[in-house]
This record gives structure tokens, C-alpha cells and sequence, in this order.
């Protein structure tokens, strides 16, 4: 099962692709050795901007990355945007992650909230709650609610989410998107159970990340 909807580059990064390649051809044509910086800018900016197709898993009552990245967090901890204590997984992305943000299962946006911030690392637990930020809470067919918030990071400077309240999306549909660099927390349930640790490299969609136990 795929959910692709959108081309193999990020929407998001077509102008910056195009700018980058077009002055380095420019000025590569000017001089080559004053257009090689920005030909390998312009590799740069067309990587960091890939968005590949995933499959998705079918298992039911699982929980899948919503982004690329490394996991920096699994601990139990207060879930703020809904009052409730909750299992954190923390995934940082780096600028040679993928940066589309997906849904990690089938359900019902509740809730958005949006909060202006900081812009520190996002590696950073204070990240979590000092950091402009956007979460979305996602009601899920067996009456479960999980929290998925996106996380600026020290170079990003948008989040971007593309779903509203009263949506209903499908796990791996690609819901948003965060630009250079940044992380994403997701809050479950304290019957789901990680399938990830602390350091583990993660791909979104494809990677389950918790289940439910029982």
C-alpha cells in the first residue's frame, strides 16, 4: 500500500531548487571554478527537498513515524495539549533528513494549535516546549487520542500543515512540512508500547514505531 499524491521533490522546495540551479549555471558558465560552491549548494538544496514514496504498513493497531530522523526521546512524560500522561517519542531531523511530515495512523483531526517560539536547537529537550510549534491532536477509531507536534529547530523557520479539524486522514498521508532542520514529538496512550530506542535512525511511514499492547 502507497499513499504518493505529489511529485518525487517536495512542493515546498521547487523555487529554491530552481534559483539554486539557475545561478549556478550562470555563473559555472561565467567561471567554473566561481560556480562549483553553488552547483554543490544546488545538490544540497535538491536532496534536502526529496520527498520519496513509502510503503506503508497494514498490521492494525500500530503507531508509524510521522518523520525521518533519529529518535532522541521514549520516556513517559505530560502530554500539555491534552492533560494527559502519555508515552513521548521524540524524532530529530537533521538537514540531510527528509522533511515531510506524515500521519502515523488512520483517524480524525480533534485539535490544531499553533505556538509561536523559540528557534533553539531542536535537538534539545527545551526544544519540546520553548520552540515554535504546531500539534495536532488525532482521534483514532478505537476512541484513542495521540498528539503529533511539529518543532521548528535552530535553521527552520516554517512549519507547514496542510489538514484542518474535522479531517479525517489516512496513516502515511503527508500532512505537512518543516523546513532545514527540526522534530517532531508524538504522545500516545500509556497501553502502546515503543518499538524504537534511543539513537535508532527512522524512516516516516515506514517505520512502526509503537503498538498497542493487548
Amino acid at each position: 500500500m502507497k499513499y504518493y499524491p505529489h511529485p518525487l521533490l517536495a512542493k515546498e522546495g521547487w523555487f529554491y531548487i530552481v534559483l539554486s540551479i539557475v545561478i549556478a549555471i550562470i555563473l559555472t558558465s561565467y567561471n567554473f571554478w566561481l560556480g562549483l560552491p553553488f552547483i554543490l549548494i544546488a545538490i544540497f538544496v535538491v536532496q534536502f527537498f526529496r520527498d520519496p514514496p513509502r510503503v506503508i504498513p497494514k498490521e492494525p493497531n500500530i503507531i508509524l513515524s510521522p518523520a525521518d530522523g533519529k529518535i532522541i526521546c521514549v520516556e513517559p512524560c505530560l502530554d500539555v495539549y491534552q492533560g494527559t500522561q502519555s508515552l513521548k517519542i521524540s524524532i530529530f531531523m537533521n538537514v540531510f533528513n527528509v522533511h515531510s511530515n506524515r500521519c502515523p495512523a488512520d483517524g480524525n483531526v480533534e485539535k490544531l494549535t499553533y505556538i509561536p517560539g523559540k528557534f533553539v536547537n531542536a535537538d534539545f529537550d527545551k526544544a519540546s516546549v520553548e520552540n515554535e510549534r504546531n500539534a495536532m491532536i488525532l482521534s483514532l477509531a478505537n476512541g484513542d487520542k495521540i498528539t503529533v507536534v511539529q518543532i521548528a529547530g535552530l535553521i527552520a523557520r516554517r512549519i507547514l500543515c496542510y489538514t484542518s479539524v474535522g479531517s479525517f486522514l489516512t496513516r502515511g498521508q503527508r500532512y505537512g512540512f518543516i523546513r532545514f532542520g527540526s522534530r517532531v514529538d508524538i504522545y500516545l496512550p500509556l497501553n502502546y508500547k515503543p518499538c524504537v530506542t534511543i539513537g535508532q535512525k527512522i524512516k516516516a511511514t515506514q517505520d512502526i514505531i509503537a503498538k498497542l499492547e493487548g
